[in-house]
């Protein structure tokens, strides 16, 4: 109910804190700004509007979450408020940069004598607008910034603010990455398409919004990333799973980026050779697109990706480190391979349109998809190879690494995921296969249906072969599981202490059905305990264990390996799994019942799983976002 009512709170208080600050600042540009004399009336009501209705809203949110802090510890550490907090300053302090931004690109164009309305961000604002925003947006943050410092002093529990500062911290990293690659790019863009008289010609303000965007961008990524940096000093930081995230994010998106303009860089060129028919300047521009995306991105591919080994570095335990590491390698085997499959489907249609005389509408024939199959192919093929090859050669190794690579989860649902597409894209290319077959037997005209019989067949073939390639893969794993488990189920010996003859015979019979490579001795303990007796595991009766002989009893104080006690049917004596079925079996014997205790089941929360859920969700949207921009950087749209 708490957590209701603060959400409510911090969001109406963040909300109405918006409506108020860009109040004021359309406010003060309605009074000092000195053109659109016609509109002044109707901007100066809004504003005052937005700050008459904003104002009291703000004011009675925000004062009940100010006392409900002082007054609670539990409110004054919430996760909501910091969230809050943290919010705020980002929602001034980007526009701040914004607003910085576009100063100093007009200022720069003008002085380039250059149309001001080229600029990148804000080409129809005034230096006053620019200044006005920077202005109430820094009051505002600085206000906010000395209630988070006199916060940071009051705080008895620090993990929910160090876990959403930290947030906060790689937002600005992110921020000013993307912009300095962006100008970045223009940079190359511009050095590809370098006009030969440069004055006052167009093309000329992209050198200079990317000298802009590069005068604001690369401080705050420096800045910001130096400090994230630093943090390293405390523990928490190198066991942060968002700092993990987020370095996962920057190497994948660096890397879908890269691929897909190196994809596009390598198209141009075979399209070139294939005889496209562009003189050599025009080809020099048009390449310049996939090279001025894939080589800032490229770096931040390398730059992260050597940050991320490191980070998985941080972590001490061997299988969990392996596991972080894994999952990047398969999700890059995931690409290539789709890259592939995609590339090699596409190549096949192409030749077959070749050997059947089939024609292209497009002016470039059958350059344009030669080159795009081939293209897939040079990009995902070695991308497959080099990460798959690894993986599988970690799979393959017989050591206990080898063993968690064939168990790990992230393998089994690489290896599965595989084998639905296969599955599923070989149940559409047979269903479409035989549709055609038994359509053409039964009269339909023969015109393009070979040639939908020869893709169908050769796409079917594709999938075929990735499903047995993949499911073998699959049965060799579960073969050198059962090989390496075996074998430690042979080397673990097994005691089984039996009184009256029947206990140890009912636990062999289970054990010769379930566990029937483990080797089991049973041992009658009124015939006495050898001294010479072994084993890494002993197994007891209930009875035995709440009343042991002497000689027994020696033996197990000397015995250092695991105990199982197993309920026999000693009266009186019941095993209890945890404190609540020790409550609840008191209770049902005050009440004259039967005691039946049952194992404890402990369940991850519901929520865990919808986080998780959403997280995952979360990352593909933004690696799809990376994707589509390294498109539209190259293509265009």
């Amino acid at each position: 109910m708490k957590t209701i009512r603060r959400l409510y709170f911090y969001v109406v208080a963040f909300i109405s804190i918006e409506v108020v600050l860009w109040g004021m600042i359309g406010l003060l540009r309605s009074i000092l700004n000195p053109q659109d004399v016609s509109d002044n009336a109707s901007n100066l009501a809004q504003a005052l509007a937005l700050i008459l209705v904003g104002v009291p809203i703000f004011l009675i949110h925000w004062g009940w979450s100010q006392r409900a802090s002082a007054n609670d510890a539990e409110e004054n550490s919430a996760s909501i408020r910091a969230i809050f907090l943290y919010g705020i300053l980002l929602g001034t302090l980007i526009p701040v940069v914004q607003n910085l931004l576009a100063l100093i690109n007009r200022a720069f164009l003008s002085t380039a004598n250059l149309y001001t309305y080229r600029a990148v961000v804000g080409g129809t604002q005034s230096w006053l607008d620019n200044l006005i925003a920077i202005l109430i947006n820094l009051l505002i943050a600085a206000y906010f910034w000395n209630v988070l410092k006199s916060n940071w002093k009051s705080l008895t529990e620090t993990e929910n603010f160090a876990e959403i500062r930290r947030l906060y911290r790689f937002v600005w990293v992110v921020y000013g990455l993307f912009i300095t690659a962006y100008g970045a790019q223009q940079a190359l863009t511009y050095a590809f398409t370098l006009p030969s008289n440069v004055l006052g010609q167009i093309g000329r303000e992209v050198a200079i919004n990317a000298t802009a965007l590069l005068v604001i961008g690369t401080p705050i990524w420096v800045f910001s990333w130096r400090i994230v940096q630093d943090a390293l000093a405390d523990s928490a930081e190198k066991e942060s799973y968002l700092r993990l995230g987020i370095l996962y994010l920057l190497a994948l998106g660096g890397v879908i980026v890269s691929l897909v303009a190196g994809g596009n860089l390598i198209y141009m060129i075979l399209m070139q050779i294939l005889g496209a028919g562009k003189d050599w300047a025009e080809f020099f521009q048009e390449i310049g697109g996939p090279i001025s995306v894939g080589v800032p991105f490229g770096a931040i591919w390398a730059y992260y990706g050597k940050w991320l080994s490191q980070q998985f570095s941080f972590d001490e335990n061997a299988p969990r480190r392996a596991g972080k590491q894994r999952l990047f390698s398969y999700i890059l085997s995931l690409l290539g391979l789709g890259a592939t499959v995609f590339g090699m489907i596409s190549l096949f249609s192409v030749m077959i349109d070749l050997m059947l005389g089939g024609s292209y509408l497009s002016e470039s024939g059958f350059q344009e998809p030669l080159s795009g199959a081939l293209a897939t192919l040079a990009v995902g093929l070695p991308l497959w190879l080099m990460t798959w090859r690894t993986v599988q050669a970690q799979a393959l190794e017989t050591s206990d690494a080898g063993d968690h690579a064939r168990r790990s989860v992230i393998r089994k649902s690489y290896l599965y995921f595989v084998l639905f597409v296969a599955v599923i894209g070989g149940m559409i290319a047979a269903g479409t296969l035989v549709f055609n077959l038994i359509n053409t037997a039964l009269g339909s005209s023969l015109s393009g249906v070979l040639k939908d019989v020869l893709n169908e067949f050769l796409q079917l073939a594709v999938f075929v072969v990735l499903l047995l390639y993949h499911l073998f893969a699959l049965r060799k794993d579960g073969a050198a599981r059962a090989d390496v488990l075996a074998e430690k189920q042979s080397q673990f010996k097994v005691l089984i202490f039996d009184q009256d003859g029947k206990f140890g015979e009912s636990v062999r019979a289970v054990f010769a059905k379930r566990a029937s490579d483990v080797p089991v001795t049973v041992v009658n303990i009124s015939e006495g305990v050898p001294a010479d007796l072994t084993a890494e595991a002993v197994i007891l009766p209930g009875s035995l264990a709440v009343n042991t002989p002497e000689k027994l009893e020696a033996w197990l104080r000397s015995f250092r390996g695991n105990k199982l006690i197993v309920s026999d049917e000693a009266a009186g004596v019941f095993w209890m799994s945890d404190f609540e079925q020790t409550a609840d079996s008191a209770k049902a014997m005050a009440e004259g019942q039967d005691v039946r205790p049952r194992s404890a089941k402990r369940s991850t929360p519901v929520w865990m799983y919808v986080a998780y859920v959403f997280a995952a969700l979360f990352a593909l949207q933004v690696l799809l976002m990376l994707m589509l921009f390294g498109i539209s950087m190259v293509t265009g749209f």
